[in-house]
């Protein structure tokens, strides 16, 4: 019987500078079970904390009804916290502020992208929501927490390189598409599986 996938998210955080834009990633370690050895970007499972924090700012209306159209207000705003969370637990870079140690995530950056859905046959599954915000609205100093390791920024380029996903490869293509001005529709697209094969649905 197929395992049920555990909701997820991940941030693409956007620095653009003199060169070319650069996009944040790590190298899963190879201790984990799921994607070792690979480079990705932050993010991580919702959690049920994710769900009890009061963002500073709510999502945008486009991010929000996109998220809508597959879920809950609830559960779309629990994801964006998660992906906003997890990006800071692993980078160190925060959208949004700390008050009295609570996280105070901003959401408003936040352009939903992609949906994703691992394959029916793996032991490890999740349905995981990708999201693409600027760099320069996050906080803090770059660091690693130790889940992604050689953590830093790298030219699109330069990603499609590395030893990646092709979820991932797919979500750089879209962030391409976002840095050259092309806007999503009223649906995002999901990376999914048939017959043990990548397809795509709308």
């Amino acid at each position: 019987m197929p395992v049920r996938p555990k909701d997820a998210a991940s941030l693409v955080l956007v620095r653009r500078g003199a060169g070319a834009p650069e996009v944040l990633m790590g190298r899963r370690a190879r201790r984990h079970r799921f994607l070792p050895d690979v480079y990705v970007f932050p993010g991580g499972r919702v959690d049920r904390g994710d769900h009890r924090i009061e963002p500073r700012v709510g999502l945008n209306p486009e991010a929000e009804a996109a998220l809508c159209d597959a879920c809950s207000r609830a559960r779309a705003r629990a994801l964006a916290v998660a992906a906003v969370r997890e990006t800071y637990e692993e980078t160190g870079l925060l959208l949004g502020e700390l008050r009295d140690g609570s996280l105070r995530p901003s959401l408003d950056g936040l352009e939903y992208i992609v949906r994703a859905i691992t394959p029916s046959a793996s032991p490890i599954r999740f349905h995981a929501r990708f999201f693409i915000a600027d760099a320069s609205g996050a906080r803090g100093e770059l660091r690693s927490n130790g889940e992604l390791l050689d953590l830093g920024w790298r030219p699109l380029k330069a990603c499609l390189a590395l030893p990646i996903a092709d979820i991932t490869e797919f979500v750089l293509a879209r962030v391409r598409e976002r840095l050259r001005g092309a806007r999503s529709g009223a649906r995002v697209p999901v990376f999914c599986y048939r017959q043990g094969r990548a397809s795509l649905r709308d």
